[in-house]
């Protein structure tokens, strides 16, 4: 008699068990369809209130309550995106949880009641009542399985939304046409007077121009590729006189040009020695190197790189990037913010790198060859693909911190193949990496949430790492003083030394950069805010030595040169203070139309890349 009743009891629980479970997974899968609808009503990265207060302080750039107000909108707008983040994660471990446990719990209730009972108590009325019990548990579960694919499968379309097709930042076929303007007739160009280093390279193989030109375009490409791997000649100094990558000599922000520009007008022509309208929308910086400069672009139908003459602004040549196996046939979504162009490519005077946000990552010579491409798997990144490269000897290391892994490739710059390749425990960011030298040792340091670390350049080895950062880290670390300097918007500022074990040195969340990339020049740390505020601290304690506001907000990073800061706002205008501790602002020339790039610097000339416009400004 006792058992029975136990047997009952347990029947009776697991129906609870089961109903309980059902009823939770059920509400789980109808919230996690709320929250896509929601977010799809009101998608918080694309607020139109933003947008339109941004249209707004485009007329009354002084107004500062305006600013704050566009301020807090942005705030609550990247909040309400990560809230709705950790909802959806949240909601898809609760619901597999609950999932389980009814899927048991139904298990449970099917065993105990396929146990063999009292002939004359199994009635006719008992077996249609189990019936119709297991007919609703059937169509319960069933309706609970699909709101919960539902729920994944549109919640998995929201998350892959800015994978899809179709660039948002595509460019108007009318700007196709490279525009040429003050170009120096009738002065000899100092790129044809020069040594040209690929036919160098071919020559030492023996593979002559006449020969070279009689073959095939594949043929011609693969000899490329063989004479690629000629030896790596490699020089420091090289790379100071040559902006060769983002932010210049291993990505530090330093130029070591004298007599650069500090006055010009973009608009009234002051100044301004050449420019030019180039054919593709970007973010990337412009590089150089010898007489060259590089740009990229990209829209949903093509990517190009770009090289002028950085004497005259005559385009030398300019090569769609095609025929890499693996790439993607259509481009995938990324924000206007970004576009498919952000990355600055890297240059040493043999070879160009460039990468997509296709994940595509091409080399050509300087004669505009495609010596080599490799697709590294589409990022699956919200935003776009905007870490840029980073060249030493004959690797060219990429960080590729996306939405599915932390990773981090050094590829041989001969042929693209990966000479390490290392997973790291990290989420997404946006951030490029930069090298330090230690102790003689050559370090690539990265940041992204969580971790700031420093690795080893010849095998990707994790040599430190600091738990510093979080949320959506954009800005690149700084190093100087034997400290590494980190900082993103909503994380903080740190400053830490590169060794195992690292512990911060400092730290402050008082002004935090989304975007721009601190430097440090002379024991001083300078910072830049997107909503238009420039820091500067002492690099060995902290202490804050200045803050001054300007109209408009900094993406572009800060670059020192002749003993100056240069950093360029989001309208295109130039601010140029004293490199020290007293914030002396010495001008502020207006470029005409907005910049997002980093400036680079060669020979008493400054090159900035705009809107619309590369520029080359000489006093």
């Amino acid at each position: 008699m006792k058992s029975k009743l136990d047997h009952e009891q347990k029947i009776v629980l697991a129906q609870r068990v089961v109903l309980i479970s059902g009823v939770f997974c059920g509400l789980v899968a109808l919230l996690l369809i709320l929250n896509f609808w929601q977010m799809k009503q009101h998608e918080p990265l694309e607020s139109r209130t933003i947008e339109v207060l941004v249209e707004r302080l485009a007329s009354e750039p002084n107004n500062e309550e305006l600013k704050e107000e566009i301020r807090s909108f942005d705030l609550l707008a990247r909040k309400a995106y990560f809230t709705s983040r950790w909802q959806v994660k949240t909601g898809t471990w609760l619901l597999l949880i609950g999932g389980i446990v009814l899927a048991v719990s139904l298990k449970i209730v099917t065993d105990l009641r396929s146990r063999i009972e009292e002939p004359e108590k199994v009635t006719e009325e008992l077996l249609k009542a189990r019936a119709n019990a297991q007919y609703w548990l059937m169509l319960a579960g069933g309706l609970i399985l699909g709101m919960s694919l539902v729920a994944g499968i549109l919640t998995n379309d929201f998350l892959k939304e800015y994978q899809q097709t179709g660039s948002l930042a595509e460019t108007d076929p009318g700007t196709a046409d490279v525009e040429v303007i003050d170009v120096f007739a009738g002065q000899q160009d100092p790129v044809a007077g020069t040594g040209d280093s690929s036919l160098t390279e071919e020559t030492e193989t023996g593979l002559t121009e006449e020969t070279r030109a009689q073959a095939a375009p594949d043929q011609a490409q693969e000899a490329v590729r063989e004479t690629a791997a000629a030896t790596v000649s490699f020089n420091r100094e090289d790379f100071k006189k040559n902006q060769a990558t983002f932010r210049g000599y291993m990505s530090q922000g330093i130029s070591y040009h004298k007599n650069i520009p500090e006055t010009w007008n973009g608009s009234t022509g002051e100044n301004v020695k050449w420019k030019v309208a180039f054919s593709k929308h970007g973010y990337s910086s412009p590089v150089i190197w010898g007489d060259r400069i590089f740009i990229s672009g990209g829209d949903a139908q093509s990517r190009v790189v770009s090289c002028y003459n950085r004497h005259t602004g005559q385009l030398l040549w300019e090569k769609a990037v095609t025929g890499i196996p693996g790439s993607p046939a259509a481009a995938p979504r990324v924000s206007d913010d970004t576009g498919l162009a952000a990355s600055t490519m890297a240059v040493d005077g043999k070879r160009v790198y460039a990468i997509f946000a296709t994940g595509d990552v091409v080399a050509f010579d300087m004669e505009g060859r495609q010596v080599w491409g490799r697709n590294l798997g589409v990022p699956n990144n919200h935003y776009g693909h905007s870490s840029s490269l980073q060249v030493w000897g004959n690797k060219v290391v990429v960080q590729y911190d996306t939405n599915s892994s932390g990773r981090m490739l050094a590829l041989n710059t001969a042929n693209g193949e990966t000479i390490w390749d290392v997973e790291r425990p990290v989420h997404i960011s946006w951030a490029s990496p930069i090298l330090i030298d230690v102790e003689g040792k050559i370090q690539v340091v990265t940041t992204a949430d969580p971790y700031v670390s420093g690795h080893d350049l010849e095998s990707g080895a994790e040599l430190w790492k600091a738990e510093a950062m979080m949320g959506e880290v954009g800005a690149s670390c700084a190093y100087g003083e034997g400290l590494v300097f980190a900082t993103n918007e909503y994380a903080r500022l740190v400053a830490i030394e590169p060794r195992a074990g690292a512990e911060f040195v400092w730290e402050d969340d008082e002004f935090l950069a989304e975007a721009a990339s601190p430097v440090v020049y002379n024991g001083l740390l300078y910072t830049a805010t997107s909503y238009g505020v420039l820091a500067c601290y002492d690099a060995r304690t902290g202490e804050k030595k200045f803050e001054k506001e300007f109209n408009n907000g900094f993406y572009s990073s800060p670059i020192i040169a002749d003993g100056k800061v240069y950093i360029l706002d989001m309208r295109g205008v130039m601010h140029i203070l004293k490199a020290d501790a007293t914030g002396t602002l010495i001008a502020e020339p207006e470029l005409g139309e907005g910049g997002y790039a980093v400036p680079a610097m060669a020979d008493g000339m400054i090159y900035i890349r705009g809107d619309e416009h590369l520029f080359c400004i000489e006093k």
